[in-house]
């Protein structure tokens, strides 16, 4: 491990903004003209984004675990929300000298946990009702001592129109009172009132645009109007989806998780509606995230300071007919990743960046030995993240050859024990535990993913090449890692 040193202020200062649910169309400069994203836009056009950066999980807690570990879920055994969460690499950050503020989500479990934190400000879900039920965040006694209740599921349940909704709602309260604005605002005002210390390592989890869709009044309007590219729906992708994917549509019929009814066959103008409403609620968190760069400017951390932008996963948002993750499509498992530093500043000689997008295979996960090693902290030797300097510096770096992404079975993916994702640059295969069904798509010839060749016995080759490979991936994954809950722990 570094120890801290007369040149520890060296160590540039590490910015880690983490959005919840967020998909990577949503961002203008990558190419979405329909986006209001001016902060982000910034950030992609000065730094390096990587175009094809897939998460390990497919929900919240074992995305997030697998990123702040370094391990898959399977390795490192949170496997869903509520699942025991307790050490980190932000640990070793901390013992070598870093500060480490959280402030925001971070789904660790419980939720106030260390986790290798000196400082943590938790906010978690807008709606939630799982896990620790009554446990209040610093979200929850602001509105408390305001005299507030937050907008949430019992208060939408009694609107006539709730079932049409799709999970999209105004946030009535005063506006700074919203959790994104919360949290936004909570950062800057730790920045503007921490004195100037190196290195700090600051993690900020904004809770949107994760539903409720909530934007405060006037967000969602312009979007309202524009041509938001929603993907068609087409009957043959429905029927042709695995069976625990037909499940999964009709459980979040039966059940409204976080606010959203949903309803098996949305007309265009509730999918228009839907999506105002969720791109809203991301430029609200491009703002905040301006407030922030601006913070960081103002107290002089800039100059020394690299900001890494990305989310969880993603939403379907109505697409192939599902509602927010838990399946393997793109939609869910590709994330916005971008890495920035101001230009001309100290920091900015430790990135090539200059808008550079990165399009090899990477995981979410491998963020974490990129964040060690520009703080010249040492790696586990087991760590099943890979490091992204090379390819942030512009050197040579050797993307992965297969990605991989991981859902065992919860209170809401309930059709099936256990969910495998392996993807290349070609082809995707959904493997399902014990089923003779799964999901195999041809990426070259149907991006969109509607066309599923599991059963189709001219690509019985490329699918049991795929199985096998996946199959040589986890018992080696197994071997590899053996020794980590007897050490670390």
């Amino acid at each position: 491990m570094a120890s801290s040193t007369d040149s520890e202020t060296k160590r540039p200062n590490i910015v880690f903004i983490i959005t919840d649910q967020q998909r990577i169309d949503t961002i203008k400069a990558l190419g979405y003209d329909y986006m209001e994203t001016p902060n982000l836009d910034r950030m992609v056009n000065e730094g390096v984004t990587f175009t094809n950066c897939h998460i390990t999980a497919a929900s919240c807690a074992p995305s997030r675990a697998s990123l702040f570990t370094g391990y898959y879920a399977h390795t490192y055994g949170v496997l869903k929300n509520a699942d025991l969460w307790r050490h980190s690499w932000i640990e070793d950050l901390a013992e070598s000298g870093y500060r480490c503020v959280n402030i925001g989500k971070m789904h660790t479990y419980p939720y106030h946990t260390p986790n290798g934190f000196h400082e943590r400000y938790v906010v978690e879900n807008k709606d939630r009702y799982l896990e620790e039920r009554y446990y209040f965040d610093e979200w929850d006694k602001a509105l408390r001592f305001r005299g507030l209740v937050k907008q949430q599921r019992e208060q939408y349940r009694e609107r006539e129109d709730y079932g049409e909704r799709l999970g999209a709602f105004e946030w009535k309260l005063p506006e700074d009172t919203h959790s994104d604005n919360f949290v936004g605002d909570t950062a800057t005002w730790w920045l503007n009132a921490y004195p100037t210390r190196e290195p700090l390592f600051l993690e900020i989890g904004f809770p949107g645009p994760h539903p409720p869709y909530d934007p405060v009044p006037g967000y969602a309007d312009s979007y309202m109007e524009k041509d938001l590219e929603l993907q068609e729906l087409k009957d043959s992708d429905l029927e042709g989806q695995p069976e625990a994917y037909k499940e999964l549509r009709q459980h979040n019929v039966d059940v409204d998780h976080d606010s959203v009814k949903w309803d098996l066959n949305p007309t265009q103008e509730q999918r228009q509606f839907q999506r105002a409403y969720y791109c809203g609620n991301v430029t609200m968190i491009d703002e905040k995230v301006g407030e922030i760069l601006n913070s960081l400017e103002e107290e002089g951390y800039l100059d020394n300071t690299i900001v890494i932008f990305t989310s969880d996963h993603g939403d379907c948002m109505s697409d192939h007919g599902h509602i927010q993750k838990w399946t393997m499509y793109e939609q869910i498992t590709k994330v916005p990743t971008i890495v920035w530093a101001k230009p001309g500043s100290s920091a900015a000689k430790l990135i090539d960046g200059n808008g550079r997008r990165v399009d090899g295979l990477c995981q979410l996960m491998d963020l974490g030995p990129l964040i060690l090693d520009l703080a010249q902290v040492e790696k586990r030797p087991d760590m099943e993240a890979k490091s992204l300097l090379p390819a942030v510096q512009g050197k040579d770096w050797e993307p992965r050859e297969y990605v991989f992404c991981e859902q065992v079975k919860d209170g809401i993916f309930t059709g099936n024990l256990f969910q495998t994702m392996i993807r290349n640059d070609k082809w995707k295969l959904v493997h399902f535990c014990d089923a003779e069904y799964g999901m195999l798509i041809d990426l070259e010839n149907d991006p969109d993913e509607f066309n599923n060749l599991w059963s189709d016995p001219e690509y019985a080759t490329i699918k049991n090449e795929l199985l096998l490979t996946l199959l040589n991936w986890r018992v080696r994954s197994g071997v590899e890692t053996q020794d980590l809950w007897s050490e670390h722990r």
